[in-house]
């Protein structure tokens, strides 16, 4: 474990990024607060941790900045009978270390891999910096923060950096920001997609940590797969037309293209199976960031998430005069279906309002769900991330409930976490990170899901400002 004094950010944004602004600028410190202001009374059987994991930019960065390439940062607010505690950490990755010897960035983003630091800077860093700045999960006893892009970063559930984990030098390659952890078996499947062939590559590590499956998986192109699916027998995956433009990228094209020719199939992978065993069904061109879940009724596979006829990202490269901001993104929500004995797939609108980030009771993975949470967007004109509105959608009774922040006011992933006594799949709170710019004020809801409408019943203060950031989640104590 690394130990080392509070660390200190350095970010002007002097060449005016856009991705750097308002409530993109990177907070500058590390602290901690034993207790927190709490407004509203916490719920008695709310015990644990919330961690929201995010880009916090250290340095000034080297050239064009994209928000998917800031530090790692992870915010954390403890539940216990004292109330609430909160810590934030950078994530001290092997890139973030040498940089913060040089006392500069050195590493470009995104948009100019092409040009990569020197050996003589960065040691064994390596040529691309691990940003662990995507998600967090816990399997195993240990807390990992994600980027698909590299290896998983442990941490202490002081958020402290443990250092790269490979599962004892099993993975060699990245991992998927957004593994599937079965709660039942313990199972921990993930994935990672690459550059060259294979193109996916897929896993599966058992409740003790320890890699114990793996199978190379053959694509037609290198598509960016950001999250899959699995249900008590199958994994699913979903190709789309989202393609990582490797031919161009070093004439300056875009790194990341949206090729609608290339059509998009939905792949069903028996759990412990080869590459032979996968099936592939062909849906209309279309991509899901994020899904909520899938479940088996009989031969018919459902899975629901954000669907978007076409994506964005906002990656130009280095050399592009374009604005490299990222615009909305989010898509309405959806549900595909896959008949396993027709050999069939294909999808249905569930609602048209448009959200990202969906979270289920994640004691539900894998099984029939019909709770369904995400933040969304109602304001005209809003910027990725500013979501202003949670949702809840119970899909048994086709109903929809919103509760809307306020004017000034955004909100975060909404993170499921259920009463210890839960007798149904809704019993339990909804825990979301928000900041107030009218008030220049960041808190971390709680909302009973059973009653969304209502608003939170619990308002943790937290003492310095949330800039907006990507996934969270809730460990129970």
């Amino acid at each position: 474990m690394k130990t080392a004094e509070a660390l200190r950010g350095h970010v002007t944004n002097a060449a005016d990024h856009p991705d750097l602004r308002d409530c993109l600028f990177p907070v500058d410190r590390e602290v901690e607060v034993a207790e927190c202001a709490v407004e509203g009374e916490l719920p008695a059987g709310l015990r644990g941790q919330f961690v929201r994991n995010g880009p916090n930019q250290m340095f000034e960065p080297t050239g064009k900045y994209h928000t998917f390439d800031g530090d790692g940062m992870l915010h954390g607010v403890t539940f216990d009978e004292g109330g609430a505690l909160y810590r934030n950490r950078w994530i001290r990755t092997r890139g973030l270390e040498a940089e913060i010897a040089l006392g500069r960035s050195v590493y470009p983003g995104l948009s100019d891999l092409m040009n990569v630091p020197d050996e003589s800077l960065v040691g064994d860093a390596g040529p691309i910096k691990n940003r662990a700045n995507t998600h967090i999960v816990r399997h195993a006893g240990r807390l990992l923060a994600l980027w698909e892009q590299g290896l998983p970063t442990e941490v202490t559930p002081e958020l402290d950096t443990v250092g790269e984990w490979s599962f004892g030098g099993k993975l060699r390659g990245a991992m998927t920001a957004h593994p599937r952890i079965d709660p039942r078996t313990g199972e921990m499947l993930f994935f990672s997609y690459n550059l060259f062939p294979p193109y996916l590559t897929y896993y599966v590590a058992d409740e003790r940590g320890d890699l114990v499956h793996r199978v190379d998986l053959d694509l037609p192109a290198p598509v960016m797969m950001h999250d899959f699916l699995v249900t008590e027998e199958y994994a699913v995956f979903m190709d789309s037309p989202v393609v990582f433009n490797m031919e161009g990228l070093a004439s300056g094209e875009p790194m990341m293209v949206w090729r609608p020719e290339n059509g998009t199939r939905l792949g069903v992978l028996p759990r412990r199976g080869a590459a032979e065993e996968v099936r592939w069904f062909e849906v209309e061109p279309s991509h899901v960031q994020h899904f909520w879940n899938a479940w088996a009724d009989g031969d018919r596979i459902e899975l629901a998430g954000c669907r978007y006829p076409r994506v964005d990202f906002g990656l130009e490269a280095e050399a592009s005069a374009e604005d490299s901001g990222v615009a909305t993104i989010g898509a309405p929500p959806a549900r595909y279906w896959i008949d396993l004995e027709r050999g069939q797939a294909g999808w249905e609108p569930i609602d048209d309002m448009v959200g990202e980030f969906g979270r289920i009771n994640d004691e539900r993975t894998g099984l029939r769900t019909d709770c369904l949470y995400m933040p969304a967007f109602t304001r005209p004109g809003a910027l990725a991330g500013h979501f202003d509105t949670v949702v809840k959608y119970d899909t048994s009774g086709a109903s929809r409930s919103t509760w809307y922040v306020g004017d000034d006011a955004y909100v975060g992933e909404v993170v499921f976490a259920p009463s210890p006594d839960a007798a149904a799949e809704d019993d339990g709170w909804l825990l979301t990170a928000s900041h107030d710019v009218g008030r220049g004020r960041s808190e971390v809801l709680i909302l009973d899901a059973r009653d969304v409408a209502a608003g939170p019943i619990a308002r943790v203060q937290i003492p310095q400002r949330m800039p907006l950031g990507f996934h969270a989640n809730w460990f129970a104590a």
